[in-house]
């Protein structure tokens, strides 16, 4: 029979497990102790095809990598070194304009055509590189001069990721460090390294930059896309550790199912360091025995539905 320590809280008697005070009286330690019963209260029993219907992956618990992470908030740029401001060589009206927002250019294409003050006579305003039109502040039949911007062409086939650092986290940050960029919404997730770091930090935010550049061949990182950054800054190796999916809740109570044959029973567990992907099993859990990995929610339907009277749980 083995205890170990969890916070007692409300899980039912009959169903698995059945709760002890240690000798530290009431406020002290809580423990579970494991209830086998030769009844098999409180499992549950799928066949292998149910198995594979339900989606229920059976692992064996073992050593595991548990990652430390810090999230940074961050936002997508253009890459200001494919970035190209073009103003008109000389003063003058602007006769027209032959490209809009979003247009796609190349290099030397005309945006505008401008009748110059002083000559009169009229000269093409060109792409200076290839890119699309981020940005256009002109019309025609205005007036134009040298120090007005009239287009922003930027070649976006790569972007800038810029992250906002507390002072906190900067120890914790490196040049060639590697950030997984996640935003959500159906949108792709990527990975790339620490390119920059800014020696200031910012006065309004306390807050420093820290930038990575994301290959965008496909157009799906927007600028302004605002994105989330996970940067891996420590990881140890336990005894036991398990996918997140692979806990589930039973009052209030964490728990892991574990396989004996076909039949699948809750086993409360202590967690220890977490993770982004992987949790730290302490207690509840030893190496070598089979778990479900994935589908625990489904078992553990089945399992309320067993206690009803319906359902493959007995």
């Amino acid at each position: 029979m083995k205890q170990f320590a969890i916070p007692l809280l409300a899980v039912p008697i009959g169903l698995f497990a059945v709760f002890a005070c240690s000798p530290d009286g009431p406020s002290g330690t809580q423990h579970i102790e494991e209830h086998h019963e030769e009844s098999h209260a409180g499992e549950v029993t799928l066949s292998a095809a149910e198995l594979e219907e339900f989606g229920v992956q059976v692992s064996v618990a073992g050593p595991g990598v548990i990652a430390t992470t810090v999230e940074l908030p961050g936002e997508i740029r253009p890459n200001e070194d494919l970035v190209a401001h073009i103003v008109p060589r000389f003063p003058g009206i602007v006769k027209s304009v032959r490209r809009a927002i979003g247009d796609r250019v190349s290099q030397g294409d005309v945006l505008a055509v401008i009748e110059s003050s002083e000559s009169l006579s009229t000269y093409s305003v060109r792409s200076l590189l290839e890119g699309l039109v981020i940005a256009r502040h002109v019309s025609i039949g205005e007036s134009v001069t040298t120090e007005r911007e009239l287009f922003v062409v930027a070649d976006l086939s790569d972007v800038w990721v810029d992250f906002h650092a507390f002072q906190k986290h900067l120890p914790l940050l490196a040049l060639g460090q590697r950030i997984h960029i996640s935003a959500g919404h159906g949108l792709p997730e990527a990975e790339a390294q620490v390119s920059y770091i800014s020696p200031v930090v910012d006065e309004a935010t306390r807050t420093a930059t820290v930038r990575v550049v994301v290959d965008n061949a496909d157009g799906k990182w927007r600028p302004g896309l605002f994105v989330t950054g996970r940067v891996e800054t420590a990881s140890d190796e336990v005894p036991v550790a398990v996918p997140t999916t692979a806990l589930q809740t039973i009052g209030e109570v964490p728990v892991v199912f574990v396989r004996h044959e076909d039949r699948f029973r809750p086993r409360p567990v202590r967690l220890g360091r977490a993770g982004p992907h992987y949790v730290e099993i302490t207690a509840g859990l030893e190496a070598g025995e089979r778990f479900v990995a994935a589908g625990g929610f489904t078992l553990k339907a089945e399992l309320q539905r067993g206690e009803l009277g319906e359902g493959h749980g007995h």
